[in-house]
């Protein structure tokens, strides 16, 4: 059983404008609706308001005071009825003027009143099982999140395809991926966690996108490396290739080098502000190890230029 002043953190001959002010500061911190992912707050958040309840119950305060009653409100008698509700008080902890348990969560009755505070810290709303503006009721838990880990195919995830997800409850459901996805995105799905006294806690879906056989990931852009024939490098034309959309024509320029970079403009992933990346598709001349005609060719042909004199050597 906690000492509400120090729970409060707050001297002993503190006013009631020095205790509204010091539970209103933690009150803001330790709400559950901010620390849905934090049960030790919830329960802080518990110990608090009941700090709060009785300080600002004159009679209690001062019955705590003089050592009658415990910081939970309980007689501090070893003879008392210790922390239950005491017989024929209606189920009412620490007598008249008291609150009355429901859940674990002890409801104020003192001269404090609490509305006044949550309608200015959370503007009288009830959210997700909070408080209720004129009531100062405290709120009941939520379920735990659940999480998942959900592995998406790298096309799947440029392209925004939807994932089918299957729950712990057997439900299926239709994800829409967030433009910007990427291996470490967290989505959230309000209401399809654990169940509570106060509601369904949330799923949190952890993104995981897959690699790709021959598409590689930069930034935005989807980078791709495209063989093509020593023919083709030398006279140029057009030649299908692969994009995470569908396959689609492009123009090699004559007496392309392995090495040269071209530009698909749109090609990559989505982002963010609505916008796409592109591909970036790399050459690379594919010679065969073993054809007669073409080594022939070279055997014939003479060239007297120096590729690495760039290079110094």
């Amino acid at each position: 059983m906690a000492d509400p002043y120090q729970t409060l953190g707050v001297a002993r001959g503190a006013s009631e404008a020095d205790i509204k002010k010091a539970y209103r500061k933690l009150a803001k911190e330790l709400h559950p609706d901010r620390n849905k992912d934090n049960p030790k707050a919830s329960e802080r958040f518990s110990q608090v308001t009941n700090a709060y309840d009785l300080l600002t119950d004159k009679d209690k305060r001062a019955r705590f005071d003089r050592g009658e009653i415990d910081g939970d409100g309980n007689p501090a008698s070893p003879f008392g009825y210790g922390g239950g509700a005491r017989p024929g008080s209606g189920g009412r902890a620490g007598g008249p003027g008291g609150g009355f348990s429901s859940a674990g969560y002890e409801f104020g009755g003192g001269d404090g009143d609490m509305s006044d505070i949550f309608e200015g810290l959370f503007g009288g709303q009830t959210r997700g099982g909070g408080f209720a503006s004129g009531f100062g009721r405290r709120a009941q838990p939520k379920g735990g999140n659940v999480t998942y880990r959900l592995q998406v195919p790298f096309v799947d995830a440029a392209t925004l395809s939807p994932q089918r997800v299957t729950l712990g409850d057997g439900k299926t459901i239709d994800l829409k991926l967030p433009a910007g996805v990427e291996t470490g995105t967290q989505m959230k799905l309000t209401g399809k966690g654990e169940q509570g006294p106060g509601g369904a806690g949330d799923a949190i879906v952890s993104i995981e996108v897959q690699g790709h056989r021959f598409f590689t990931r930069d930034g935005d852009d989807v980078r791709l490396d495209l063989p093509i024939t020593l023919g083709e490098a030398v006279a140029g034309g057009a030649v299908r290739v692969p994009t995470v959309d569908k396959a689609v024509m492009l123009t090699i320029p004559k007496g392309t080098t392995s090495g040269k970079t071209l530009r698909l403009k749109g090609k990559g992933f989505h982002k963010k502000d609505g916008s796409r990346g592109d591909q970036l598709v790399t050459l690379v001349i594919d010679v065969p190890a073993d054809d007669a005609a073409l080594q022939r060719f070279v055997a014939e042909w003479s060239d007297t230029r120096n590729p690495r004199a760039a290079m110094g050597v």
